[in-house]
């Protein structure tokens, strides 16, 4: 497959990079500072360029089977505010299967099932805010006519690769507390191969 990889420089996105090569597919990234790419690999292309910016892409959606997106809030609105560009550049493509890495707490409250996470008495986070970019995304999604599923992580401790955790879709997982990032990339790197959470938010825990 042709595999686009959003994000590629975050903790998440870097393993969803190692796991896609290592099965021989095909790889771009598109990143401000491809400097900070240290992998060397045939099959990863890198392009120098911004999310942010509808040109760029534009250019780097063209022969791409599947998005993969990793991309963090870093306190600002580029989620939400690349979301749009990416949707339509997709669509104008005919690519249909995304797959984005969001947060748990977009998931459904358990206590208050008409509640999203963030927005519960379930959330110990003082801010909300990355929680809320996730929130706009997740809507337009919503609204796009791609195959798309948001994995929503709970705490995210640098660890090892376990390989097993529970999922489940629209909620977190019974008193899941931390999931690792290579658990998280290897569980989004796989749905590139799974129909089971098209249009669906997914929670992954221990």
């Amino acid at each position: 497959m042709n595999i686009l990889v959003l994000g590629a420089t975050g903790r998440v996105g870097s393993l969803i990079v190692t796991y896609a090569l290592q099965d021989n597919h095909r790889v771009t990234v598109i990143v401000r500072t491809p400097e900070k790419i240290q992998i060397n690999n045939d099959n990863l292309t890198i392009i120098q360029g911004n999310v942010l910016n509808k040109d760029d892409i534009v250019r780097v959606m063209h022969g791409i089977d599947v998005v993969i997106s990793a991309l963090n809030t870093d306190g600002n609105d580029t989620l939400s505010e690349s979301m749009p560009l990416i949707i339509e550049a997709m669509e104008n493509e005919s690519i249909k299967r995304m797959i984005t890495v969001g947060t748990a707490g977009i998931l459904q409250s358990r206590t208050t099932p008409n509640t999203l996470r963030y927005l519960s008495s379930e959330s110990k986070r003082k801010s909300t805010r990355a929680a809320e970019e996730h929130h706009k995304v997740y809507d337009i999604l919503k609204e796009s006519t791609l195959d798309w599923t948001i994995v929503c992580p709970t705490y995210l401790p640098n660890g090892e690769k376990i390989g097993k955790y529970r999922v489940e879709r629209n909620y977190l997982p019974e008193n899941g507390a931390e999931i690792s990032e290579p658990d998280t990339a290897e569980f989004t790197y796989n749905q590139i191969e799974s129909s089971d959470y098209i249009k669906s938010r997914v929670g992954i825990a221990y």
